[in-house]
């Protein structure tokens, strides 16, 4: 499903090299990324993958965009996004553009890192809680009388089953299972970030069929090999100057375990 047709980055060229975020996309000016129902952003640190997704969030206004402090009187984040122009598919029923999906949401690694911070945190000081009101001399019994409200049990069931059950990469999965919902626009930003390759296979096939049958459309920025490889995308590979899609294949990150299991295949047909 695509609800996003296109986004042009803003033509202004600066003349100062170090403003923020225009340095970061100079050789990007007046750029249109094209979507498609899963886009991919690849490029290394520095390349503007981050930057154009918070752009581009800021721009849709939808949950978990964050706008950069920045000082001085002029607002260059925002000014840029003003610049920017974004386009949508046609809604065949309405014969209207479509709305910005309610379920949209900005995703960063950060913030699956924050949620799993706090589960572990919540589950540690319930435990610590427990253990003090038994230094005070409460039964085993007594201190179970704090578990009878419904919302309390249910928040301790759901963090000790995080917690006892599952890694930080499985849990960050269930994470993503939980924040995408059916009819959105997702952008994620590093999404492989705590996943074991396993876990990101997993994922591949979550976003898939999200995007096939429950009417998603994602836009990712990733380093991942899997991800490159396993979803069926177009990839923008942003160290280039402009916009310039390619095949996964191409991709100097990708090239590197290639050259690194091919270096190492006598290894792995001795272990068979």
């Amino acid at each position: 499903m695509r609800y996003l047709r296109s986004f042009q980055l803003s033509a202004k060229k600066m003349k100062a090299c170090t403003i923020y975020p225009y340095n970061i996309l100079a050789n990007k000016r007046s750029e249109v990324l094209v979507f498609d129902t899963v886009t991919i952003l690849y490029g290394t640190n520095g390349s503007g993958k981050s930057t154009l997704l918070n752009i581009l969030a800021q721009k849709l206004g939808i949950p978990g965009a964050e706008p950069p402090k920045q000082g001085g009187s002029v607002d260059y984040f925002a000014n840029y996004v003003n610049e920017s122009q974004i386009s949508f598919e046609l809604d065949e029923v309405t014969n209207r553009d479509f709305n910005i999906p309610a379920n949209s949401r900005y995703i960063k690694s950060e913030d699956i890192l924050y949620e799993i911070k706090k589960i572990q945190q919540e589950a540690i000081l319930r435990e610590g809680y427990f253990y003090e009101r038994g230094k005070l001399g409460e039964t085993k019994a007594e201190r179970s009388e704090h578990l009878e409200t419904y919302e309390m049990k249910k928040s301790i069931d759901r963090l000790s089953f995080s917690q006892e059950k599952y890694s930080n990469g499985e849990t960050a999965k269930h994470i993503y299972e939980d924040f995408i919902e059916p009819e959105g626009i997702y952008l994620l930003d590093e999404p492989e970030a705590s996943l074991s390759p396993e876990n990101q296979l997993k994922l591949v096939d979550f976003i898939a069929d999200a995007a096939r049958f429950l009417n998603c459309q994602f836009i990712i920025a990733t380093h991942s090999p899997f991800l490159l490889g396993g979803l069926e995308s177009t990839i923008y590979q942003l160290d280039l100057p402009g916009l310039h899609t390619c095949d996964w294949t191409s991709l100097e990150n990708v090239q590197t375990y290639q050259r690194f299991f091919a270096k190492h295949s006598t290894s792995f047909n001795n272990a068979n």
